[in-house]
């Protein structure tokens, strides 16, 4: 009786093997509201997703969830792909999730957020690199859509506050697929047009029709123009990355305009204040030069100018009667050295000087006359030499040789006949 009776794990398995057999439950788009979210330490993803009526839970495994650019939160509004089967545990269904956005504008905003961090950090939005606006342009280039209130705002400002500037259009388009490429082409056409300032921008619209404006190709175009930009896109409320990168940024296109030019009738106001605070300051010059000539010519010293020198001619005799005291006092005192110098010991007695040289030069020439070998031969003794050379034994001599005798008062020349060896 009680084979009629299912387990629940039979049950359960039955009702997952029907799940993940309907290709419908295979793939499926859900939207919702994420509550009791968790993110789990394995880096796992917790949460149910609801409506108004109903809750599904969900799980998104670490390989999926590692690859979502935003940080969930309960009460977010969602985008969730994946697959719906049980959970034999619980016996639930839920979906397992394979991927998550953040529903509506919700994926643009984590596309601008991370853009803008990775622009900020390289520097692109550092105030360093912005660059003055020109206050008196004579030709400003215009980046935007030919037709549309745009341009008409931007072209009515400009010819209204200051109607002598150029103007030059850039058409381009401003939202869709395509417009990102062409925005980014016109700012660097832009560069060959010897502008002083270029407005880039567009009319109002949605965050769709703003993202082009958002794009990282326009951003670097605008941080590489040549020429400095001012951003003008949507109302005052939007902010895009042009903005940030602009080096000016204006809260609509008129507002731009308005940047751009100055207004003729304040800069007529302005100049004529110039020309009075000129011819005030002109005035006021010339007076003071009056003045300071006047006292120049009314001084003491130039209608006495001798005045001027007498000091300095006192003041040349004192000079001169120093130099003079200096340099008697100075020939005194080598007057005064001289006569020490003359009745000095040595130059009374100048023998004293060279009395001990000449004393050791006496016993010098003593010596050299004990050692004199013609003081030898004085006394009887001779040198011999053979080929200039003295003798100092018989060996050195054969028969025939000529020798040389030298003696004390000349020399003889003979040969030798016979030679005898002492025994």
């Amino acid at each position: 009786m009680n084979d009629k009776y299912l387990t629940v794990s039979a049950v359960t398995r039955y009702l997952k093997a029907k799940f993940d057999s309907d290709d419908n439950l295979h793939t499926v788009f859900l939207k919702g509201e994420i509550s009791n979210f968790k993110a789990h330490t394995s880096g796992h993803f917790y949460f149910s997703l609801k409506d108004e009526n109903s809750k599904i839970n969900a799980i998104m495994f670490k390989s999926n969830a590692s690859k979502v650019l935003f940080k969930p939160a309960d009460g977010m509004k969602v985008l969730v792909t994946g697959r719906i089967s049980v959970y034999e545990a619980m016996g639930s269904y839920q979906i397992y999730a394979s991927e998550m956005l953040e529903d509506g504008v919700g994926n643009l905003y984590v596309a601008f957020e991370q853009l803008k961090k990775k622009l900020k950090e390289e520097g692109l939005f550092d105030k360093a690199h912005k660059r003055p606006i020109p206050k008196i342009p004579k030709r400003v280039g215009i980046v935007t859509a030919s037709t549309g209130a745009a341009i008409r705002d931007i072209m009515t400002t400009i010819k209204r506050r200051f109607p002598i500037c150029e103007t030059i259009l850039f058409p381009t388009l401003v939202q869709g697929e395509n417009a990102k490429e062409d925005i980014a082409r016109n700012i660097e056409r832009a560069g060959n047009y010897d502008l002083d300032v270029l407005i880039v921008g567009r009319g109002g619209g949605s965050i769709e029709d703003l993202w082009p404006f958002n794009e990282e190709v326009v951003a670097r175009a605008i941080y590489n123009s040549k020429v400095p930009v001012i951003s003008a896109v949507g109302h005052e409320v939007d902010f895009t990355i042009a903005d940030f990168v602009a080096d000016l940024r204006a809260p609509t296109p008129t507002a731009a305009a308005e940047l751009a030019v100055p207004n003729m009738s304040d800069l007529k106001k302005l100049t004529s204040q110039f020309v009075i605070r000129l011819n005030e300051a002109i005035y006021k010059k010339v007076n003071y030069l009056k003045l300071y000539l006047d006292s120049v010519k009314n001084s003491f010293v130039i209608k006495n100018p001798g005045i001027m020198f007498e000091g300095k001619k006192q003041t040349l005799d004192l000079m001169n009667s120093k130099l003079n005291d200096l340099m008697l006092n100075k020939v005194d005192k080598l007057k005064v050295e001289l006569e020490k110098i003359k009745k000095s010991y040595v130059l009374v007695n100048p023998e004293f000087l060279y009395k001990d040289k000449m004393i050791e030069v006496k016993n010098i020439i003593d010596k050299l006359n004990l050692l004199n070998p013609l003081n030898i031969l004085s006394r009887g003794y001779s040198i011999t030499y053979l080929n200039e050379k003295a003798l100092k034994s018989v060996k050195m001599v054969n028969k025939e040789d000529l020798l040389k005798i030298r003696l004390s008062d000349g020399i003889v020349e003979t040969k030798v006949t016979n030679i005898k060896e002492d025994i």
